[in-house]
């Protein structure tokens, strides 16, 4: 071959035709095309899958391949409390404490434990009692707080969890452990899981979707990141859809001026064969993932409309909830949308109210905060219960951690707590487990568990088992590892289940 690219054979070899070695290479499968167009089928049939599961959407149960044995719940609700409401005040009654209140807590007691920076150098830690006091409740005699008189009235549905536990001391790293099975970020959230390994029930809403609230004890600073409700690695279907308490529930959900109902179908079936094309091409799955989300956010465009419009709902409902559920974005109005996406077959539900990071001025703070979510939670399991939908729904409650029997700053009468995470307590509702029954038990300072102690993985084990799925067999291969929501830890809790 000269420097022009012509091919001039070798002298004594028979060539049937001559012609450039470039061009023929290029028109010989090489690797690369190989690999394409092998993994072309692959994302193909990630789309039928993906479509399908649009096609057949109805108001029944839909189980993916992931579901391992009946399951007790078909959705999930998650309370989310984000900063780590007091356990002291709400759950977790320590009578001793008033005896105690002003004395050191003993080194037996505390046991070297790691503290933040915000107490670590403290000289002293003083016991606080708390100020508020405890009630029995339901047939069952559950402790419950004053702070907490609407959910007292439902503490007979409630299985209290007193003994759970993590090793995260600080906000980002435990929310983080707590929704995803990981205190490094990247990982999929548990509703991210759940929409993957079980599909959706919904026609036209996600499958996972977001609702957050700002609490009135204070300035609810803590921050939200969007990865706590993200699909990491998973197809990007399965991350969760926050849904704003102002303007558009969701963003660029009305179409532009100009722009009607029928040209947006004729953009998106351009686009899709644009989409379906390169798909052909690349075999990447994500295509296809994103193929199924255009199409939902078309179908969203008239669906979320008509969820977030309350206008149709009852005086007695608004009662129910109470009045700010009235207005949006309060904790109320966001338990009222939830049991709207719930009847219309949204299968997992995140509220997160912020405002329980109370180093300072807990005495003042925490009665606001109790009042944010006192009554609306009450009404959604009621409510939930009056439409027979409480026994397949699991509703979760409760923060990344709890708050320490010592006071930060010292002995105040407007006392602040540190982070805990060494105990602290959360609550399950409906979907398969005990209701009116307490499990676990911490120490006379609320410090240390003395009885079964419930980790976060097994927590988050006990609530895939509720949806039918084994957290060691509901896994995604990554980088050569298969991932789990629960690590490689975990167990089922089954005493908390009926």
């Amino acid at each position: 071959m000269d420097i022009s690219g012509k091919y001039y054979p070798e002298p004594g070899r028979n060539h049937l035709k001559t012609m450039n070695p470039i061009l023929e290479s290029n028109q010989l499968v090489n690797r690369r095309l190989l690999l394409q167009n092998s993994a072309s089928c692959v994302g193909t049939a990630a789309l039928a899958s993906l479509m399908a599961q649009d096609a057949t959407a109805d108001t029944g149960d839909r189980r993916a391949s992931n579901s391992h044995f009946p399951a007790r719940a078909k959705r999930v609700v998650y309370l989310f409390q984000s900063g780590g409401p007091s356990h002291l005040e709400l759950l977790d009654p320590k009578p001793k404490l008033k005896d105690l209140h002003g004395s050191e807590l003993p080194d037996s007691i505390r046991r070297g434990q790691r503290l933040t920076g915000m107490t670590s150098g403290q000289t002293s830690f003083p016991v606080i009692a708390p100020k508020f006091g405890f009630q029995r409740c339901g047939q069952a005699g559950t402790w419950g707080s004053e702070l907490m008189p609407y959910t007292n009235r439902v503490m007979d549905d409630i299985c209290l969890i007193r003994s759970m536990h993590t090793e995260a001391i600080n906000h980002d790293p435990a929310i983080t452990l707590i929704q995803t099975g990981s205190q490094q970020p990247g990982r999929p959230s548990m509703g991210a899981w759940i929409s993957y390994g079980l599909g959706s029930t919904a026609d036209d809403l996600p499958a996972f979707t977001v609702l957050i609230s700002h609490g009135s004890g204070n300035d609810a600073n803590q921050g939200l990141l969007e990865r706590l409700w993200g699909a990491g690695f998973l197809p990007s279907s399965h991350q969760g859809v926050k849904l704003r308490s102002s303007g558009d529930p969701v963003l660029y959900l009305s179409d532009p001026p100009g722009i009607d109902r029928s040209f947006r179908r004729q953009m998106l079936d351009g686009l899709a064969k644009l989409n379906q094309q390169q798909l052909a091409s690349s075999g990447d799955p994500e295509i296809a993932a994103r193929i199924a989300q255009y199409e939902m956010a078309f179908r969203m465009q008239q669906s979320v409309p008509d969820l977030t419009e309350l206008s149709g709902e009852s005086a007695s409902t608004f009662e129910l909830y109470g009045e700010e559920s009235k207005t949006p974005g309060t904790f109320a109005a966001n338990c009222l949308l939830t049991r709207r996406m719930l009847e219309r077959g949204v299968r997992f539900v995140q509220l997160y109210h912020r405002g329980w990071d109370q180093h300072g001025g807990l005495v003042s703070n925490i009665p606001k905060q109790c009042h944010d979510i006192d009554q609306p939670q009450a009404a959604l399991i009621t409510d939930l219960k009056q439409r027979g939908l409480l026994d397949d729904t699991l509703i979760i409650w409760g923060g990344e951690f709890g708050r320490t029997v010592y006071g930060q700053g010292g002995l105040k009468d407007d006392y602040g707590r540190d982070h805990h995470g060494r105990c602290y307590s959360m609550w399950l509702a409906g979907g398969g487990v005990r209701g009116g029954h307490v499990h676990g038990e911490t120490d006379d300072y609320g410090y240390n568990i003395v009885r079964d102690p419930v980790h976060i993985h097994d927590l988050n084990a006990t609530v895939l088992h509720c949806l039918g799925m084994d957290h060691r067999q509901l896994t995604f291969r990554q980088q050569g590892r298969d991932y789990r929501l629960t690590d490689v830890n975990g167990d089922v809790m089954h005493s908390l289940l009926t």
